[in-house]
């Protein structure tokens, strides 16, 4: 969507080395703040790359420096190999950035809106694709309404617009999908795929973490101001030595079997029960031998995967807090 045929395109979409952020401290909070502890990341160009982590982690601290809105404090930076402290207005050039927050003029319609985001980057108005990026996210009809008027589903998807003004090759959604029902969801995330595919790098966060198992080729997850995993998502979900079995059973149970007590048992109702096994300790086997011995009888069983879910509360749980 960006290439410049005649220029060799980087490896590397986003490059980030040893980057430290530090909060100085204020009245509020007296101490000074380690909001990024020395991250490191390597985004490969042209793949959908999910940040995961919970509140306070540091994933906005890490997107307002990309999109420099917050200084940092050490560290290097590149964005699609500019630097981002030796060419800071041609690293902004090649990143668009979606933030949390609405920051949307009311008294505005999207097409001036994306008027003025465009002339604002230089854009010639011949080259402005105004009209073509609020048709692609479902707007259309609301050029000329003020931005006031909108749904925040609609405005939502009037940020991503306005991200896009400027044809950039990165792109960052800081969760796009939040306050978006799940139809405008789905259509925002097939534009997301169809950008992609059309050769745009895509950051994204979000708190759904089915979709970023279902979107993400990459995800690194930061806690606590640390990358503490970053791998592709089917390396990263293939991670959890833990698998479930759930099985249905013909009669009512008051508690769990003794004879399966090493599986961790849990009744999920009084005829449904869960069993926990460790993969690389126990084999599946094993486990059916001893639901066997029971003698329960079994109406159904069925095993449950791993999903990211499980991955990101293991990872999260037992990184210790920084001091």
């Amino acid at each position: 969507m960006v290439a410049n045929n005649n220029v060799s395109l980087p490896e590397l979409a986003v490059s980030i080395q040893g980057l430290v952020k530090i909060y100085a401290g204020n009245k509020s909070q007296r101490s000074p703040k380690l909001a990024l502890d020395h991250v490191d990341l390597a985004i490969p160009r042209g793949g959908i790359f999910g940040l995961l982590g919970p509140n306070g982690a540091g994933k906005s601290t890490l997107i307002n420096i990309l999109a420099q809105l917050v200084r940092k404090t050490e560290g290097r930076v590149k964005i699609w190999d500019i630097d981002l402290d030796a060419d800071p207005r041609h690293a902004a050039a090649a990143i668009g950035v979606v933030p949390q927050e609405l920051n949307i003029d009311p008294f505005f319609t999207p097409r001036d809106l994306l008027d003025l985001q465009a002339g604002m980057y230089g854009v010639p108005k011949a080259e402005r694709r105004t009209m073509e990026l609020l048709e692609a996210l479902s707007l259309g009809d609301k050029a000329g309404s003020y931005a006031r008027t909108l749904s925040g589903g609609m405005r939502r998807r009037l940020m991503v617009a306005k991200a896009l003004v400027h044809n950039p090759p990165v792109l960052v959604l800081d969760e796009p999908t939040a306050g978006v029902d799940v139809e405008l969801r789905q259509q925002l995330w097939a534009y997301v795929r169809e950008l992609n595919k059309s050769g745009v790098t895509i950051l994204l966060t979000t708190h759904y973490l089915e979709e970023a198992e279902e979107l993400c080729d990459q995800i690194a997850i930061i806690n606590h101001g640390k990358v503490i995993a970053c791998e592709p998502t089917s390396t990263l979900v293939s991670r959890l030595d833990r698998k479930e079995v759930v099985i249905i059973v013909g009669a009512d149970l008051a508690a769990p079997p003794e004879a399966l007590a090493n599986f961790d048992p849990q009744l999920l109702g009084p005829r449904r029960l869960k069993l926990h096994y460790r993969p690389s300790q126990t084999q599946v086997g094993a486990v059916l031998d001893a639901i066997r011995a029971t003698n329960l009888e079994i109406v159904d069983l069925s095993t449950v995967e791993s999903d990211l879910e499980d991955i990101f509360l293991e990872l999260t749980r037992r990184q210790p807090q920084s001091a």
